[in-house]
C-alpha cells in the first residue's frame, strides 16, 4: 500500500494505520506465535470498533485488497501477503447475562475474561485450555473446549454473530436471519466475514473439578494403560487428555490432564484407576472455579514460535500405545491424545461448518520453533510419527488445530467444503475477506 492509499484510510478510522516501515509496524504486525512471518502485509489497522472495522473492508474493497483480522494472532498461518491486517484487540466489550445463561464478547474479549466474569454465577463458557486465546478467532474455527465432550463445539454455543460483511456493512446474523452464513460461522472459519462480536450461551458449572497428574517418564504405560481404561468407559462429563513432556532442564515425564463436569467425590470414583499409579510427583486435582480453567495445564501466556501438528486417531489400541510410548520425544516438547466422542460425535441437524467428529482421539504434538534448524528437525519428527501411525491416522483436522502449510481441504469432509464454497463465492466473489485457511 503506497502512502496515499495509507492516508486515505487513516482519513476513514480512528484507530491507529500503520505502513511497512513506519515506527510500529514491526511490533504491530506480529502475531503470537512467532514462528509464523506476516511482515508481507500491506498495512495494520489497530480498530477503534467495529466501524472502523467497516470503514477498513470498505476501503480493502475500493482499492482491490483483501483483509484479514487478528486479536493476537494464536491461530496465524503466515498466508496474509499484501493484505490489510486487521487487529480488533480494543473491541473489547463484554456482557455477561446470567438469568439468560448468555454472554456477548466483543472480538478482542479472551476466554480469560469471560470465565472470570461467569464463574461467579456458576456458569462457564465452552473455554479451552487457554485464558488468553481469543473468544472469537477460538470460536470461528470451532473451538475444543474442556466441556466439548458434554456440549460440542464451543461454535455449538453461539447463538448470533455481529459482522461487517464483504460490503463493508455492519449486520446480525443468527440462524433465522440468515442461516447458511451462520452456519458457516460457526466452525467453518473467517472466510465469510469479520466478527465484531460473539453471542453464546453459558452453561451451568456450580460443581467443577479438574488438574493435572505428572509422573515420570518411567510410568508412561502405566498412564497411558489407566487413560485407555478410563476413556473406555467415561461419561460426557469427564475430558481427559494423557501426555508425554519433554520440557527443557526437566526430566521426561508423563501427565493426565482432566476437567470433570460433576463434585470431587464424582471424579474421584471415575479416576480411581490412577491413583493406583505410584511415583506421582505433582498432583493439582480439586475443585475449580470456570476461572480457574487455566491452570490445569498453565498453557503459555507470553507469545512464542512453536509448530504444532495434530491428527485424529481411529483407535488408540495396543498398538498404538506402543508407538506413541516408543523412544524419546525430543525435539518436541509434547506428545499428547485427548479424549473426543460424546457430543462431538453427535450427527445433528443444528450444527454448525465444525459438523460431528467420529474418530474418539486426537493426537497434538508440540514443538518450539527457536530457529530454522530446530523447526525442521520438529517437522520431521512430527512426520516420522505420522508415518509410524500409519492408517490410524484418519488424515481430518479439525479447522481449529490446522497448522502452517495445511489447508482447509484437510478440516471439512467434501459436501461441507462444497457447501463453504459456494457460501463464499456467494458472499464475497471479490475475495475481499481473508482467513488464516481460507477454504
Amino acid at each position: 500500500m503506497d502512502e496515499m492509499s495509507g492516508n486515505e484510510l487513516r482519513g476513514r478510522v480512528s484507530g491507529r494505520v500503520l505502513l511497512p516501515g513506519e515506527d510500529g509496524f514491526d511490533a504491530a504486525v506480529l502475531p503470537w506465535n512467532r514462528a509464523v512471518g506476516q511482515s508481507a502485509v500491506a498495512a495494520v489497522v489497530e480498530a477503534a470498533n467495529a466501524d472502523d472495522v467497516a470503514a477498513v473492508v470498505r476501503h480493502a474493497r475500493g482499492a482491490g485488497l483483501s483483509v484479514s483480522a487478528q486479536p493476537s494472532g494464536h491461530g496465524a498461518s503466515g498466508n496474509i501477503e499484501g493484505v490489510i491486517l486487521v487487529r480488533t484487540a480494543a473491541l473489547d466489550r463484554l456482557e455477561v447475562l446470567p438469568e439468560r445463561r448468555l454472554a456477548r464478547a466483543g472480538a478482542g474479549v479472551t476466554w480469560g475474561r469471560v470465565q472470570a466474569a461467569a464463574g461467579p454465577y456458576g456458569l462457564t463458557g465452552l473455554a479451552g485450555t487457554s485464558p488468553v486465546v481469543s473468544v472469537t478467532g477460538y470460536t470461528l474455527g470451532g473451538g475444543l473446549s474442556w466441556f466439548s465432550r458434554r456440549y460440542g463445539w464451543g461454535a455449538d454455543g453461539v447463538r448470533a454473530f455481529e459482522v461487517v460483511d464483504a460490503d463493508g456493512e455492519r449486520r446480525r446474523i443468527d440462524a433465522e436471519s440468515d442461516p447458511e452464513l451462520f452456519w458457516a460461522l460457526r466452525g467453518g472459519g473467517g472466510d465469510f466475514a469479520i466478527v465484531t462480536e460473539v453471542e453464546f450461551e453459558l452453561y451451568p458449572a456450580a460443581d467443577l473439578y479438574g488438574g493435572r497428574v505428572i509422573w515420570p517418564e518411567a510410568r508412561a504405560a502405566e498412564v497411558l494403560d489407566a487413560f485407555r481404561e478410563i476413556t473406555a468407559e467415561a461419561p460426557p462429563e469427564l475430558s481427559l487428555w494423557f501426555s508425554r513432556l519433554n520440557i527443557p532442564q526437566t526430566p521426561p515425564m508423563v501427565a493426565v490432564d482432566l476437567a470433570h463436569l460433576g463434585t470431587a467425590d464424582e471424579a474421584r470414583e471415575l479416576l480411581a484407576r490412577l491413583d493406583k499409579i505410584g511415583g506421582v510427583i505433582s498432583d493439582t486435582r480439586g475443585t475449580l472455579s470456570p476461572a480457574d480453567l487455566g491452570d490445569i495445564t498453565k498453557d503459555p501466556a507470553d507469545p512464542a514460535p512453536v509448530k504444532s501438528r495434530t491428527e485424529l486417531l481411529a483407535r488408540l489400541d495396543d498398538e498404538v500405545a506402543g508407538i506413541l510410548l516408543a523412544g524419546p520425544i525430543d525435539p518436541l516438547i509434547n506428545v499428547q491424545v485427548r479424549h473426543l466422542g460424546g457430543a462431538l460425535a453427535e450427527d445433528r441437524p443444528d450444527r454448525g461448518a465444525a459438523g460431528a467428529v467420529a474418530e474418539p482421539y486426537l493426537l497434538y504434538t508440540l514443538g518450539p520453533a527457536l530457529n530454522p534448524e530446530l523447526a525442521a528437525a520438529i517437522d520431521d519428527r512430527q512426520r516420522r510419527l505420522v508415518a509410524e501411525l500409519g492408517g490410524v491416522v484418519t488424515g481430518r483436522k479439525p479447522y481449529t488445530f490446522l497448522g502452517g502449510g495445511e489447508t482447509a481441504e484437510a478440516a471439512f469432509p467434501a459436501t461441507a467444503l462444497d457447501r463453504l464454497r459456494a457460501i463464499k463465492h456467494a458472499r464475497d466473489p471479490r475475495g475481499v475477506i481473508r482467513a488464516n485457511f481460507p477454504v
